[in-house]
């Protein structure tokens, strides 16, 4: 959920970014498009035709508009080479063709451009720069890294608001507790977000409502089955025939079973946050005892220490379920613990037949049963796993269940190291 939020808001980020930066770099080439100064060939020609003017009337100047005097050595300062090059072009196509150098004195805004008069010496003449300012290429950056710098941020602006009330169902999610609420969410700030946080309040709201008519109908039903197969107890003792009398004990038994269950379950789903830092091998170890004492084939393989955050009782009836159902019908189970990636794994594995592969994906169904004839033969109420799972999953841990290629389960608990 998180990296789907993430990715959502730098799309849209990235997107608008892109959108606006095109729009900046189109209005940029299009502004030195129209500003750019008229090309060389536009503006050489006619000052060609006005050198050619000046050397023929060379000696002829008036007071206002002095003639240009031979100086023995071309102008100084740098070569303008692109320059000289567009002069003496736009000079054969007007005239004779000259030798003509144009330089970039320091301190003048003009260019010079040096007309050599045969054996005589120069003749030195200022033409217009038309070329752009220096540093341009920079300005240029900087206007568009200021113009890229602006549209980011608010494009990450724009992008925050229009994911906040997605941001708001994903913190929502998140905080979510065992019994399928959450803490109410202040509809505060746009018309937007308010309008998603009373749709999440609401929803919390009805789904506590129902946890709690769910948890009120199995404790009921739990307890008002208890008189009628407390009276059916009764007269199942009166029965003559024993294998009749036994099997309505039986029965009875089963029932009961399956109505404790039930309302277990329900505790489980709702149950508090008790978690503390317990010792998993320690855990595993005393089940192991425990259920060797009670004839159970269980192997636990030298567990090494590791500690995790849960509830002592939770945890313990969890991992009983997981063990005890391979050793019921895997003949025996196998334990084994170890560390890894700052997670406790707990392999549970058994010899048992199975599960087809149509079927695994329900083993934690509550009431399931892979085949309904062994119900008589094999106590308990098809809870276990479902129990166990919600216990595991409350602490941030995972189950999950496979058949073995040799055959048999494997039953693979994942719970986070304690920090």
């Amino acid at each position: 959920m998180k990296f789907g939020m993430k990715s959502m808001e730098t799309r849209i980020a990235v997107l608008l970014v892109l959108a606006i930066f095109s729009v900046v770099i189109l209005a940029t080439f299009t502004a030195t498009r129209v500003m750019q100064p008229p090309s060389p060939q536009a503006t050489m020609e006619p000052v060609a035709r006005q050198i050619h003017m000046t050397l023929t009337l060379l000696g002829h100047g008036s007071d206002r508009q002095p003639a240009p005097r031979l100086q023995p050595d071309p102008a100084g300062g740098v070569t303008d080479i692109r320059m000289t090059r567009f002069l003496r072009h736009a000079l054969e196509r007007t005239g004779a063709p000259l030798e003509v150098i144009v330089s970039r004195v320091a301190g003048e805004a003009a260019l010079t451009a040096s007309v050599p008069v045969g054996d005589q010496g120069w003749v030195l003449l200022q033409i217009p720069d038309l070329s752009p300012p220096p540093g341009r290429w920079k300005v240029l950056a900087v206007w568009l890294s200021l113009m890229g710098l602006g549209s980011a941020a608010i494009s990450i602006h724009s992008a925050r608001r229009l994911t906040r009330p997605l941001q708001l169902i994903e913190n929502a999610v998140d905080q979510i507790g065992p019994d399928g609420t959450m803490q109410p969410i202040p509809e505060t700030g746009p018309e937007e977000v308010r309008a998603a946080a009373r749709a999440l309040n609401r929803l919390s709201r009805q789904l506590g409502q129902s946890m709690e008519s769910r948890m009120r109908l199995v404790a009921a039903a739990g307890h008002d089955l208890r008189t009628p197969m407390t009276r059916m107890r009764l007269r199942a003792e009166f029965i003559e025939d024993d294998d009749e009398r036994q099997k309505w004990l039986s029965d009875l038994e089963e029932l009961n079973a399956i109505a404790d269950s039930a309302i277990r379950l329900v505790r489980e789903e709702v149950g508090a946050n008790d978690a503390e830092p317990l010792r998993l091998d320690r855990i595993l170890t005393e089940i192991a005892d425990e259920l060797r004492l009670l004839g159970q084939k269980v192997e636990l393989d030298a567990p090494p220490p590791v500690e995790v955050n849960a509830g002592p009782i939770a945890l313990k009836r969890a991992l009983r379920n997981l063990i005890t159902n391979a050793a019921t019908h895997g003949r025996g189970a196998q334990v084994q613990l170890r560390p890894e990636g700052g997670a406790a794994i707990i392999r549970i594995l058994d010899e048992g037949p199975g599960v087809p592969p149509d079927l695994i994906s329900q083993v934690f169904e509550p009431f399931f049963r892979v085949d309904q004839a062994r119900r008589k033969s094999v106590p308990g109420a098809g809870l276990g796993l479902a129990i166990a799972r919600e216990i595991i999953e409350r602490y941030q841990g995972t189950i999950t269940i496979a058949n073995r290629a040799s055959g048999g389960l494997e039953q693979v608990c994942t719970l986070p190291c304690k920090a």
